[in-house]
């Protein structure tokens, strides 16, 4: 991240609140914060999925929302040579801000070989695009569909000191040769979801090395607090996605132990600003950093209509401009 010079930043209201509160000034700008969406938030969620848009089409749309950055999305659903990518996107005024990555390096260095093989495809084309950020997601305990149990949703001592370590030679690796950030993904179903076990992971690993990717939807779906995360590990933020929670729906969610994949189908993740966390005093906490930020929207809503997206994907638009970013 980039340092700035100190400046004000708006207060929160006290408390979140679902809905956004009318202004009566003109809203604070949020110039250290930089928004974008990803393919996400188009229903996107395998390279190739015959009920997923195809990437033209997001291209299309996501430039016409009015964002500039996008995420790679899963890789091989945009185009994996550089060269076409970089057309395609510049075309349309768009850059990237990062790659993903889904691993499981909890499980040691047994999976490393078969780990850097996936991750160094993908850190190559994230490098390639001029991409600063390499989003790594930890495995799904249960499978994010079926709801089969994969392994025990709690690690041992032992799984914790190798999901650290492997992930401090991971961002090792990818900053030495892609000069890439990793910013690790708290995402619900795997094993760093809670409070607990973010701030457990936080302690555990390099701050030199290891940064998170805050997803506010995820870490409210597991019961966190954006906010006070933001306070208390403020050094430790290196990238934000933008998320909100129907809290009626987790509610059925957490009654009926539902996994992800079909919480996700009945609405768990919903529009801003319909939901929870209220997004206003996320952003000011990450503005009051004092660095710059990534913030990109993602809406998991796959399964989702074609035509779905874009109207939402104006409306958020609109209201994060609303917001002052």
């Amino acid at each position: 991240m980039t340092s700035l010079p100190p400046q004000s930043s708006p207060q929160s209201s006290p408390g979140p609140s679902p809905k956004s509160s009318p202004r009566s000034s003109p809203p604070p700008s949020l110039s250290r914060i930089r928004v974008g969406s990803a393919p996400d938030s188009w229903g996107v969620w395998f390279p190739d999925d015959p009920r997923q848009v195809p990437w033209r089409r997001f291209l299309d749309e996501v430039s016409a929302s009015g964002y500039e950055w996008i995420e790679l999305g899963p890789h091989g659903y945009l185009p994996t040579n550089p060269d076409v990518l970089r057309e395609e996107t510049a075309r349309r005024g768009l850059s990237v801000s990062a790659g993903t990555v889904f691993t499981g390096l909890h499980r040691g260095p047994d999976v490393w070989e078969s780990t850097w093989a996936h991750v160094s495809d993908i850190a190559a084309l994230a490098q390639a695009m001029g991409a600063g950020h390499l989003v790594v997601i930890p495995a799904f305990w249960r499978d994010d569909k079926t709801g089969a149990v994969l392994e025990d949703s709690e690690l041992t001592p032992a799984q914790w000191r190798d999901l650290a370590t492997q992930t401090e030679r991971l961002a090792h690796e990818v900053r030495e040769r892609y000069g890439l950030r990793v910013v690790v993904h708290p995402h619900a179903d795997t094993h760093i979801d809670s409070e607990e076990n973010v701030t457990r992971f936080l302690d555990a690993t390099d701050s030199s090395l290891v940064s998170l990717c805050l997803d506010t939807g995820h870490y409210a779906y597991c019961g966190g607090d954006s906010v006070k995360l933001i306070e208390t590990y403020g050094e430790r933020i290196g990238y934000l996605h933008l998320k909100q929670v129907d809290p009626e729906v987790l509610a059925g969610v957490r009654a009926e132990d539902l996994p992800f994949g079909p919480a996700v189908a009945r609405g768990v993740m919903c529009e801003p600003p319909s939901g929870v966390p209220a997004l206003e005093p996320v952003l000011a906490a990450a503005q009051d950093l004092g660095v710059e930020l990534f913030a990109i929207v993602e809406q998991d809503m796959y399964p989702c209509p074609p035509d779905k997206p874009l109207p939402i994907a104006r409306r958020t638009r609109a209201f994060l401009r609303s917001c002052g970013a």
